[in-house]
């Protein structure tokens, strides 16, 4: 799943450790994240985007034609 997750962390210049720290989970969880090497699990995508203040569908892209899912 492709995601905006570093560039939202870079613009705050957190590390992926700190990031990790601010949702609980490891900075080897973040980058595998941020590379599209895990998808993280519905209750962290919404803690992810709170911490971010924006939706899931602003950080996330499915993929599968766009934003509209078509």
């Amino acid at each position: 799943m492709k995601n905006r997750l570093k560039v939202l962390r870079a613009e705050r210049d957190w590390s992926q450790a700190e990031l990790g720290g601010r949702l609980g989970v490891s900075r080897q969880a973040v980058n595998a994240i941020e590379t599209g090497k895990y998808d993280p699990s519905l209750p962290l995508a919404f803690k992810i985007a709170r911490l971010f203040e924006t939706s899931i569908e602003e950080i996330f892209d499915d993929e599968f034609g766009g934003r509209d899912g078509r």
